[in-house]
């Protein structure tokens, strides 16, 4: 899935570890992801978040996208900082499924907490 996905591969995202209902991705912040308050966009947070649960969501095998997700950001992320999402399976029901990720900088500090919820696909 990861060789296909050109969006993350355009922003430097790096899948870092794979396994059943977990993944771990990086991506360093560019002055491209800069907003007008001179910090990371939330957008490119969310992306990242959402690379690690779309990772983590599939590696059980069946193509499963995402059916919702919501994000929390708790602290600023700013030009230069490696971000990590790491992302865990809570819970998987029929063809349904709930994932937290949480992405922090070099520092430990929690830049976000992002809940995701996935649906496999016929």
């Amino acid at each position: 899935m990861m060789d296909a996905d050109t969006a993350s591969a355009a922003l430097g995202i790096e899948l870092m570890e794979l396994g059943e209902g977990r993944a771990v991705c990086r991506m360093t912040v560019t002055d491209q992801m800069i907003n007008g308050h001179d910090l990371c966009h939330g957008g490119y947070v969310f992306l990242l978040a959402d690379t690690a649960f779309a990772c983590a969501c599939n590696s059980h095998g069946p193509v499963t996208v995402a059916a919702g997700a919501e994000i929390t950001f708790v602290s600023p992320a700013r030009a230069g900082d490696e971000l990590v999402a790491a992302a865990a399976e809570r819970t998987r029901y029929g063809r349904s499924g709930i994932y937290d990720i949480t992405v922090r900088r070099p520092d430990g500090q929690v830049v976000a907490e992002f809940r995701g919820r996935s649906r496999e696909l016929t």
